[in-house]
């Protein structure tokens, strides 16, 4: 099973085999995606997955790009190229899309309280069916798991809260990514306040690499000269309602008050919800019954 909806991931500086995580994790996986990338590197990412999966991303796009601030080094971040890949899957016929940061090193299904990886595409499928049944879900995705410890029992998903790394988006919703940091926070919160509905799913899960973890990307382009309290202070003036600084897990990060938002989901004319469970194909097997051991 793949996904329905397109699949791009932003990369920057991170084509070499041991940092080309999300793509070899979709690889593993069978899963088609896109790669958008700088021109500068276009070269180097063909050579390794592919001249046809590489999208390089019009210069407009940084030209045109809202960073909320004024920046004199020209980095802009991730956000750009968010958006190029959001106008992509609009030009090519798609009512959603996905978008995921190139450091995820696999995908798993919770069950019993165990991270099991996957082997397939389902949960991708069983994300897009459910947010698909609401006309008011506009935004979704897994799980950290480093925040699933298995000696603790969760519900299977979250709604309205934040979305990270790994994003379902519906394309029509009127919004596009802006700030040089935290725009995925940024872009969730303007769809909470516009009365639409998040949903993070905790049933499925992404083995993600935490900030300033690897070398490339954001960790280059700005955490390693900057730290974390810039973007944790961009996100707090845009959003001073809810968002504020704090300093937790020995850096600086931003806490947002996710309660104010009560939206509840509301269901498509004519769709009705079986009864009983759906797998999706999905069946245990032992040589993917692996849990990290956090």
């Amino acid at each position: 099973m793949i996904p329905s909806y397109p699949v791009y991931i932003v990369s920057k500086g991170r084509w070499e085999y041991h940092l080309r995580l999300t793509a070899r994790a979709l690889d593993n996986m069978k899963i088609p995606y896109f790669i958008v990338v700088e021109d500068s590197q276009f070269a180097q990412y063909a050579a390794v997955v592919g001249a046809d999966r590489c999208l390089v991303l019009p210069e407009k796009y940084k030209i045109e790009y809202d960073l909320f601030g004024k920046f004199e080094d020209g980095k802009t971040g991730p956000g750009p190229a968010r958006n190029f890949a959001w106008q992509h899957s609009i030009d090519n016929g798609y009512k959603w899309h996905w978008v995921m940061d190139d450091n995820i090193g696999s995908f798993r299904r919770l069950h019993n309280n165990l991270q099991i990886r996957v082997s397939g595409g389902a949960i991708f499928c069983a994300m897009e069916d459910w947010c698909g049944r609401y006309e008011n879900v506009v935004i979704g995705g897994p799980q950290y798991d480093f925040f699933l410890p298995s000696k603790y029992a969760f519900p299977p998903y979250v709604l309205n809260t934040r979305v990270y790394s790994c994003l379902l988006i519906r394309n029509d919703i009127g919004l596009r990514w802006r700030g040089r940091y935290n725009e995925d926070t940024d872009l969730c919160l303007r769809a909470l306040k516009s009365g639409l509905v998040t949903v993070q799913f905790n049933a499925f899960i992404q083995e993600k690499k935490e900030t300033q973890g690897m070398r490339g990307g954001n960790t280059d382009e700005f955490y390693l000269q900057e730290g974390t309290k810039a973007k944790s202070e961009m996100l707090a003036a845009m959003h001073p309602d809810c968002a504020k600084v704090i300093r937790k897990y020995g850096r600086w990060h931003h806490h947002v008050n996710y309660k104010v938002f009560k939206q509840r989901p509301a269901l498509r004319d004519g769709i009705v919800i079986e009864a009983g469970y759906n797998n999706y194909g999905m069946e245990l097997s032992s040589k993917n019954n692996w849990q990290n051991d956090r």
